[in-house]
């Protein structure tokens, strides 16, 4: 990826907490426009990566160009040019959305006349300007904080899990929020743990464990053969379906005692898997298909995985939003 057309480049960053290494020489390169989705498991280092980025807190070492420019302490008034949301928002719960807004407003640069009704249009609040924030879901203020973010029309955009605590209806308005914001030109960088959110927002990923990147690049191009259909056949068919299915792609028996079978394949092609055997008069009992991104992401991140006592995969619900599924 060209560091000339970045809108963020980080290169050998190095934070510590006491003997705890929070980051251990990140390297990221975030494109200009679009979305970037930062993904890792809780403890990777993503929030104290966001911290860095908004200047809370200083690097040990390493490099950090922002927009073009280097961040350094010196050089904090690029942050003119960057929204961020880090933290759950606060707002007055008495004042209006309106006025949260210009109170904001006032606190910052000056903020031109009329910013503060565009900003409510574009996160969807225009019609909620003058109702007390009180009276807000929890999905209504994040929105209203994206919006305080953007009250100096940023270039660009730092989220901290912006969809974190949201129902599904919140989870995709902001989804459609975000994309909009890319239409608009801004490079929206959003750190997250929804594995199906980023896979339906994001134009470019990169995945950290342990303080280091470990994957980087356009999400298409990162799922390219990361794909996956596992099917489950009658006891003594093993062998004979994993003859069969070897034509459509490299099959392995991931279960021997409930004699599932995974198909390394584009989850589209379940369909195919299921041609395959019943020409090889073998009917599957069960069919699964993965988007390859949550299998791409536990391989990276070493198995960040945990199962429960009844046998449940605990992160697939906790790093995708899915409700949890029986481990076949």
């Amino acid at each position: 990826m060209a560091e000339a057309q970045a809108a963020l480049v980080l290169r050998g960053v190095r934070k510590s907490y006491g003997s705890r290494r929070a980051l251990d020489g990140l390297d990221l390169t975030v494109p200009a426009g679009g979305v970037y989705g930062f993904l890792g498991p809780n403890g990777a280092g993503k929030t104290t990566t966001m911290r860095l980025l908004t200047g809370l807190v200083r690097a040990d070492g390493g490099s950090i160009e922002m927009l073009g420019q280097p961040f350094e302490r010196r050089r904090r008034r690029i942050l003119f040019d960057v929204g961020a949301l880090v933290e759950t928002p606060s707002f007055y719960p008495y004042l209006s959305a309106k006025a949260n807004l210009r109170a904001v407003a006032a606190s910052g640069p000056p903020t031109r006349l009329g910013r503060v009704d565009e900003v409510l249009t574009i996160v969807g609040l225009a019609d909620r300007a003058r109702e007390p924030v009180a009276r807000f879901s929890l999905g209504m203020k994040q929105r209203l904080g994206i919006a305080a973010a953007l009250l100096d029309d940023p270039r660009l955009l730092l989220l901290d899990e912006p969809s974190n605590g949201l129902d599904p209806a919140g989870i995709v308005a902001m989804r459609e929020l975000l994309r909009h914001l890319a239409t608009l030109g801004k490079t929206v960088f959003v750190s997250s743990h929804l594995l199906a959110e980023v896979r339906q927002m994001a134009d470019v990923v990169g995945i950290i464990a342990a303080g280091k990147l470990v994957r980087e690049g356009p999400i298409d191009e990162l799922l390219r053969g990361e794909g996956a259909v596992r099917v489950r056949v009658a006891g003594g068919q093993e062998a004979a379906a994993a003859a069969a299915l070897a034509a459509v792609g490299p099959t392995e028996l991931v279960d021997a005692e409930q004699t599932w079978l995974e198909v390394r394949v584009d989850p589209a092609r379940s369909t195919d898997v299921n041609r395959v055997l019943a020409e090889a008069g073998i009917y599957a009992a069960e069919v699964h298909v993965g988007s390859g991104l949550e299998a791409l992401f536990l391989e990276l991140t070493s198995g960040s995985i945990t199962a429960d006592p009844d046998g449940t995969f605990q992160s697939i619900e906790t790093i995708t939003g899915a409700q949890p599924v029986q481990k076949p």
